[in-house]
């Protein structure tokens, strides 16, 4: 074990973070991603601190081979951009880089500092960086190249406790960001770790700020759960705490007039495993309302459209993409014989210049009649 250390402010030197040794942390590392190393590599190689961070090095650890690798680094995303010609910048406030290897995608972003707060967005050091992430868990990073894991936050130790365990004071840890309530009760039903009582108090007495979410946020959650390996008992843990009332509303009122519902609902929810086939997470929010809801004969039907619209304001505040959401509208439909003569009404786009009908509009282009001979005379 060895330690970082800073100078202080009256000159002093003082110790910062544990350094743990691939023989402390125990990370395997054939366990991660050969791509996710080889990025870390070419930010090194080319001057840059990189660590791959977040809920993969918990992964890791605790001897989960995890789906995601997000990666951190002192470049900023322009620096980053140029060093990968596979990669495009995304965001407006907070700019991250995407790197892409086949469908494969690993964000990577820029240490950011405490300037703002903790949901600023000025570059910063890591040193900073650490202390603007929600829980412990979440803050360790990983060099691979070293195989050495830089713990600042004593999360190695929470882990090895098996306790969610916040960064930013309770006092505005959800003020800050609200959707932090639902982070928390994901990440303990994910790893089977625990929420300590003054959390939960904390997340029951704020739960009302989920209100002010926008949808986007909402949804983009929504589907980080869904596309897990436990969404049925991320689903679960969220409505004994009384946050999932703020993701399906519509399906929690269900819950508790019809159990046989809810029996079901979980059960759709259970048969979802991180791999799922198109339309199936976008499904299993409305599948069993329509099923109960309606008694469906086979046959064609001219009223797809009220159908769409009736699942889809089941579902909010989640919105999901349009074409996604028909597809799988469609695809329920199949499995009742019904036959639904419409065309899409809102088809996938196929590339970035193409409209919603999917056709590639092509400019007309006025011929050009043959110069004039000059007149040399």
């Amino acid at each position: 074990m060895r330690y970082r250390y800073s100078t202080g402010k009256n000159g002093k030197l003082v110790k910062k973070a544990v350094i743990y040794t691939k023989d402390e942390h125990g990370i395997n590392l054939n366990n991660v991603d050969a791509e996710a190393v080889g990025i870390v590599k070419r930010l090194n190689g080319a001057g840059f601190d990189s660590y791959i961070v977040g809920g993969a090095v918990r992964d890791l650890i605790i001897g989960k081979k995890p789906k995601d690798f997000d990666i951190v680094s002192s470049a900023n995303p322009v620096k980053i951009r140029k060093l990968f010609h596979n990669s495009r910048i995304i965001g407006r406030r907070f700019r991250l880089v995407h790197v892409y290897f086949g469908e494969r995608i690993f964000e990577v972003s820029t240490f950011r500092s405490l300037k703002d707060g903790t949901i600023g967005n000025t570059f910063g050091s890591i040193d900073d960086d650490v202390f603007r992430r929600d829980f412990t868990m979440n803050a360790l990073f990983y060099d691979p190249l070293q195989e050495t894991v830089v713990d600042y936050v004593d999360g190695v130790n929470d882990i090895k406790k098996r306790t969610v365990k916040p960064i930013i004071p309770l006092t505005e840890i959800f003020k800050e960001d609200p959707v932090r309530m639902i982070r928390a009760v994901k990440y303990a039903a994910m790893t089977g770790f625990s929420l300590p009582v003054n959390l939960k108090i904390k997340i029951k007495n704020q739960c009302g700020l989920l209100g002010s979410v926008s949808p986007s946020r909402l949804t983009e959650e929504m589907f980080k759960i869904l596309n897990s390996d436990s969404a049925s008992s991320i689903v679960n843990l969220l409505d004994k705490m009384g946050l999932y009332a703020f993701l399906q509303p519509e399906a929690v009122k269900l819950f508790k007039k019809d159990n046989g519902y809810k029996e079901r609902y979980f059960k759709t929810m259970t048969a979802l495993n991180g791999n799922n086939q198109r339309g199936q997470a976008v499904g299993s929010l409305y599948y069993d309302y329509l099923d109960l809801s309606c008694e469906w004969k086979p046959g064609p039907i001219d009223n797809f459209k009220e159908i769409y619209k009736s699942a889809r304001a089941f579902m909010l505040p989640v919105i999901p993409p349009r074409y996604e959401m028909e597809y799988s509208l469609k695809k329920f439909l199949a499995s009742k014989g019904v036959i639904v003569k419409r065309t899409f009404l809102h088809p996938k786009p196929h590339s970035p210049g193409e409209g919603t009908s999917g056709a590639v509009k092509k400019r007309k282009r006025k011929k050009r009649s043959p110069p004039k001979p000059e007149n040399k005379n």
